[in-house]
């Protein structure tokens, strides 16, 4: 059974279908994706590969991973990023307000402005899929050709209206993450006690 996504998305992601709606799909077009050379990376994982658990819901001093990406196409006046569970389509992160040039985001920076996540607070929502389950998260980087006007704590619905036929080119980084039990540290064992 197909979701809709389109295929181009699909093939951007990796690893299976997608079966979640994603933002790229609302808002981009195929003709966006790449354009110029604009990519997005991590030195954190490499493209589809696995989030250390330090980004997820299994460190109690959790962070958002870190970004780069390269230069977007000449105009950009804004980019906008939105990390997205490719499995159930929860929002993650969104971010708005980056320099609409070459930049990153640094391990557990806090951005210029962010959105609702999918509990419905503006920070970066950590992965945490049931133990022994693998769910993939979409990084959607997005140049576009003017600065938007939001407010921060803006909703994902707030944010792609606001994006709507504004996107010039569009960057996506994939990685996943398998559920797991989180162990509690016990000094005693650590230090013989």
């Amino acid at each position: 059974m197909s979701t809709g996504v389109p295929a181009w998305i699909q093939q951007a992601i990796g690893n299976g279908e997608v079966k979640a709606g994603l933002t790229a799909a609302l808002v981009a077009e195929e003709k966006a994706l790449g354009r110029g050379g604009f990519t997005l990376s991590s030195p954190a994982f490499r493209h589809g590969g696995e989030l250390d658990p330090s980004f997820t819901a299994c460190e109690d001093d959790a962070v958002a991973p870190p970004l780069e990406w390269t230069a977007p196409p000449p105009g950009t006046q804004e980019l906008v990023l939105v990390v997205e569970d490719v499995e159930r389509g929860d929002v993650h992160w969104l971010v708005w307000g980056l320099p609409g040039q070459k930049g990153a985001l640094f391990e557990g920076e806090v951005p210029p402005r962010t959105g609702k996540n999918a509990r419905g607070n503006s920070e970066w929502l950590l992965p945490d899929p049931p133990v022994g389950v693998e769910h993939r998260y979409a990084f959607q980087l997005f140049a576009l050709d003017l600065p938007l006007t939001l407010m921060p704590g803006a909703t994902h619905a707030d944010l792609v209206r606001n994006m709507e036929n504004h996107v010039t080119a569009l960057a996506i980084l994939s990685a996943r993450f398998e559920g797991h039990e989180v162990e509690e540290w016990d000094a005693e064992d650590e230090f013989d006690i």
